[in-house]
């Protein structure tokens, strides 16, 4: 899932929240997390679309999948 999320912004963001030291294969966990959430909650987003007749993924359908996750 790497090729998804760059290292860069991830490791910023830990730093912004106040981790001032960062390991490199906790930021790869954290990206390697962040993909399987997204791929499971746009395949839920999907299903909800497709269930509405609808092509289009909205907004909603994503917060509906998040809660669902």
């Amino acid at each position: 899932m790497a090729e998804y999320f760059s290292w860069s912004p991830i490791r910023r963001l830990m730093k912004n929240v106040g981790a001032t030291i960062v390991a490199r294969d906790a930021v790869d966990e954290l990206i390697d997390w962040l993909g399987v959430a997204s791929k499971a909650i746009t395949t839920t987003a999907l299903k909800l679309t497709k269930h509405s007749k609808r092509k289009k993924i909205t907004k909603e359908d994503i917060l509906l999948a998040i809660k669902y996750f």
